[in-house]
Order: C-alpha cells, then structure tokens, then sequence
C-alpha cells in the first residue's frame, strides 16, 4: 500500500479509482467491509482502491478540549491495518480548521475527481464529510450523476444485534469488556510501547513485570487481564495489571505486564499488548502472600484462556 499526506491537490494520485473516505478508528470490522468492497469493485473496474482519512481525528481540532473520546488505534496503527484490507492507496489529508471550512462540492471536485479520479465511491452508514457535513448520500448521489461516478452506501455492519461500531468499541475497551470488543473488531484490542524502569514490585514477588509508556489513548479499564505479548517477533503469554497497585500503598497508574516462560532483558523493548480477556478487578490484598497466592492462580487461569492462540477474527 502506497500512503501519501498532503493536503495539495493540484497532481493527481490516480487515474481511474474506487474510493472510501473517513476516520477509521480502530479499523473494526465494519471499516475492512467497507475495505473489502472497495477492493473487489476496484478489481472490477481495472481500477486503484483507495481510502481517504484525516490526521488528526476531526474532532481534535473541531472540539479541542473534548477529551469524552480516546482514539483505538494510532495512526502508525491505523496504516498497518488498511495495508491488511489490499487498499492501494491510503491518501491522509492534514485536518485543519482551514480544510474544516472546505465544502463537500469542493471536497468533491478537486479531491475525489481532479486528484484521484473517482469512478465509484463506497461510504458507510449515515457518512458525511464537508463543512456542515453536507457531503451525505443524497448529495454524493446527486453530484455523481453530474460528475460521472457511483455510489454506494453500505448497510449498517453487525453481527447477533450488535452494530460493528468504534463508539462501541471505546465503551467496552474502557470498561474492560475485551472480549466483547475483539467480536467487533475481529482481532483483540492492542496497545504499542516500551519498557521502563518501575517500583520493580513484581520482581520483588517473584513476578517481574515490564512497565509499559504507551502512545495509545485507549486503554482498558483497571483490572487483571490474559494477553498475548509480542516483542522482538515473537508472541508469548502473558498476564496485564492496568491500575494502581493498592497492596503496596496504590502510586501510579501503570501498565504492567508478565510474560511467561521468557527470561531476557526488556529494558528498552518495544512490546504490543493484545489483551485477550479480563482477568479480575484491581483488589486490595492483606500481604505480600496473599498477593502472591493470588497472582499464581491469575497465571494459571490466563494460561487456560490463551491456550487456544492469539484469537483471529470472529
């Protein structure tokens, strides 16, 4: 996949394609069919798939001090999972409050047709983009009809009465639902980052944990999780605590994790966390002891979750 940020529109990025637009977050399950028919229509037409997105999330800029949200992926992240949805080209657009002023007519004209040549455009449920979020189907429809290109408006996406959607998926990340979110997304909810240097309360107990300083916003509630650690392309089992350790008088809100069966130095690492199913909440233990006992039984119940593998899409 080709990935090209500018916000200059005066050089086409394609001749003929077949285009998405919008934010993406957390590429759930409802984002790779949107994906998956881009894809097939473009194979259709001889033509360049393509999705279009914006850094940063709208929102930030529209509504800087609104911080009720916090974005699933980064946009590292975000990237390698288009890249896994065959889209051809990710086009990122800076979103300012200049180009928050831009008409959906003239998004139009000079985005989607002068520069990428739009011949069919896919949109998800009840999408609109454009000042005053004008660009909805009834418009795309209408102009397509005067601009010479198609369009197609895809069903709301979900599975058992739940709509595949990255609002859901924020909900039950933040309160520790995992594995109600991996059914959205198709792969479990993961967090990037490196190892630091901690209380070392872990080692004192005879489980040492890596501390993590991640660059993901979204991060699951407090409490005990069974998750699959990859570092250094490898993947092992493991055990998260999210929270405060209230046992050793509480301090920080950290991100702690046990890898099982691994003996090396992680001091530096650079480790995803893909969490799998929560554990337990965040408890208060009489003494050391009865923390270790319980720490044990966390690690053998984990070891009973993950033993099926790194869950795949549902």
């Amino acid at each position: 996949m080709r990935t090209v940020t500018t916000d200059d529109f005066s050089r086409p990025l394609a001749d003929r394609s077949v285009v998405t637009i919008g934010n993406f977050d957390g590429v759930h399950r409802g984002h790779q069919e949107i994906f998956r028919q881009v894809t097939v229509r473009a194979a259709e037409l001889s033509a360049t798939a393509v999705a279009v997105t914006f850094d940063p999330h709208p929102l930030r800029v529209l509504r800087p001090d609104d911080r009720r949200f916090s974005l699933i992926t980064t946009g590292e992240q975000k990237r390698e999972l288009i890249a896994e949805s065959d889209i051809d080209l990710l086009l990122v657009i800076p979103f300012t409050p200049a180009f928050a002023a831009v008409s959906a007519d003239r998004f139009v004209r000079e985005v989607l047709c002068a520069c990428l040549g739009v011949q069919h455009l896919v949109i998800g449920h009840d999408y609109a983009f454009g000042k005053g979020r004008q660009g909805n189907e009834s418009f795309l429809v209408r102009l397509g009809h005067e601009l010479g290109f198609q369009v197609s408006a895809l069903d709301p996406v979900g599975e058992g009465g739940l709509l595949f959607s990255s609002s859901a998926v924020r909900q039950l990340v933040a309160c520790g639902a995992v594995a109600d979110a991996l059914q959205i997304l198709g792969r479990c909810h993961r967090i990037c980052g490196q190892v630091i240097h901690g209380r070392e309360i872990g080692r004192s107990l005879g489980f040492p944990t890596a501390n993590i300083v991640t660059r993901n916003e979204l991060i699951p509630g407090d409490g005990v999780y069974a998750v699959w650690v990859s570092v250094m392309g490898e993947l092992f089992m493991g055990a998260c605590s999210v929270g405060i350790n209230p046992t050793f008088g509480g301090g920080a809100h950290t991100v702690e994790v046990f890898l099982f069966d691994f003996d090396g130095d992680l001091y530096g690492k650079e480790l995803v966390i893909h969490f799998v199913d929560k554990l337990r909440d965040i408890a208060l233990f009489p003494d050391a002891a009865a923390l270790i006992s319980r720490i044990a039984e966390d690690v053998a119940v984990a070891r009973q979750i993950l033993a099926a593998g790194l869950p795949a899409e549902p």
